[in-house]
């Protein structure tokens, strides 16, 4: 049983509610789960997520928004994400630093050494079992955001971003990371459920 679980996806690509699904799938099967998400868990980071993707009256420096995003990782795997895989749960967390490396070093255009170190060190050292790539069209994926209420501002970056950020994730992919699992997420959520949950079957 794979214990440490994350999803990643462009903004708009399903990952969310999928996580979110599995979990439930894995509980009612008897595990002990932990679902939790990037950024914005434990006190450190409520603060941080508001500050990064919702407040607009703050113009974010990139170094600083990279920073910030490391900053929340390294607190959210001391004190949620080790501590329940130590107790025995299956964690599936929403996003992790592959956002980071996609996001930062393709999206913003920050060195991707740079990028890389920080993004690793934050992790603790803490690795993925498995990946979920949730694999969409830029332009579909801009789509769902657009007819969806709550957009933060990464949402609201240009396409020409977010095709960055989906071109960073195919570098990851292309580099054969044997955790990564690409899924198609074009189809319905019912048909993206169905591909993701029968690894656990």
């Amino acid at each position: 049983m794979k214990k440490f679980i994350t999803f990643e996806g462009i903004d708009g690509s399903g990952k969310s509610t999928q996580a979110k699904l599995l979990a439930g799938y894995l509980s009612d099967k008897g595990n002990k789960v932990f679902f939790t998400k990037e950024p914005g868990e434990g006190k450190l980071g409520e603060v941080i997520r508001t500050e990064i993707l919702d407040r607009r009256d703050i113009n974010i420096d990139l170094y600083a928004e990279l920073c910030l995003f490391c900053a929340d990782r390294a607190q959210h795997v001391r004190e949620l994400i080790l501590p329940k895989l130590r107790d025995g749960y299956t964690v599936i967390c929403d996003r992790y630093y592959d956002s980071t490396l996609a996001y930062q070093g393709s999206g913003r255009g920050i060195d991707p050494d740079l990028v890389f170190r920080m993004a690793m060190a934050s992790s603790l050292g803490v690795e993925p079992d498995i990946t979920f790539f949730l694999s969409i069209p830029v332009e579909q994926a801009l789509l769902r955001l657009k007819n969806r209420g709550g957009r933060n501002k990464m949402d609201e970056e240009p396409f020409e971003f977010h095709s960055r950020v989906n071109k960073g994730y195919r570098e990851l992919i292309e580099k054969g990371i044997s955790r990564i699992r690409v899924i198609e997420a074009s189809a319905s959520p019912d048909k993206i459920y169905s591909d993701i949950r029968r690894f656990f079957e």
